[in-house]
C-alpha cells in the first residue's frame, strides 16, 4: 500500500510545514514510498511561504522550506490522504468536524506517534521567540520519526 501523510496545524506556515519536513527526511531515510504535504485549518496564511524562523530552524537542519506555502484543508484531502496528521487536540477536532462522511483518511495526533508522549500536542511556537521553533522541530521530528517507522511496518 502506498501512503500518503497530511500535516495539519492552525495556519500552515510553523508547525505543519516543519512536520511535512521533517517526515520528508525520516521517509527518504527509510526508503519509504510516500506522498507528503502539509495544509492549515484556517486560511490566515494561504499562499504564504513559511515563518521565517520555521524556515531558518529547518535550515539549521539542512532541509530547506522555503518553496512551501501555506494552504488550507479541503474536504477532498481526508480521502486523498491515508493519514491526517494534527499538530495539536484543538486542531484534531476542527478535523473531525471538517470530515466529509466518506473521510477515509486515519485521523491523530503526531505526538500520538511517539512512545509515552500520546495526547500531547506539539505547541505553536508562532507568538514566542526563535527558542521555540527548535523545541517544535525536536518534537515533529520525534513524532515523524515514529509515525514513518509506524507505517514501514505496515501499523
Amino acid at each position: 500500500m502506498r501512503y500518503s501523510v497530511l500535516f495539519v496545524c492552525l495556519g500552515n506556515i510553523c508547525r505543519s510545514p516543519l512536520a511535512e519536513a521533517a517526515f520528508r527526511e525520516e521517509a527518504r531515510r527509510l526508503k519509504l514510498d510516500v506522498i507528503v504535504d502539509s495544509a492549515g485549518t484556517g486560511d490566515w496564511h494561504v499562499g504564504e511561504p513559511p515563518d521565517p524562523r520555521a524556515q531558518a530552524v529547518a535550515q539549521k537542519h539542512g532541509v530547506d522550506i522555503s518553496p512551501l506555502r501555506g494552504r488550507q484543508i479541503k474536504p477532498a484531502d481526508f480521502r486523498r490522504f491515508t493519514h491526517v496528521v494534527a499538530l495539536d487536540e484543538d486542531n484534531l477536532d476542527n478535523l473531525r468536524r471538517l470530515a466529509p462522511a466518506d473521510a477515509t483518511a486515519e485521523l491523530s495526533l503526531l505526538l500520538d506517534h511517539v512512545e509515552g508522549r500520546e495526547g500531547q500536542p506539539v505547541a505553536d511556537p508562532y507568538f514566542g521567540d526563535a527558542d521555540g521553533f527548535d523545541i517544535t522541530w525536536a518534537d515533529v521530528t520525534a513524532g515523524a520519526r515514529g509515525l514513518a517507522h509506524k507505517l514501514r511496518r505496515g501499523d
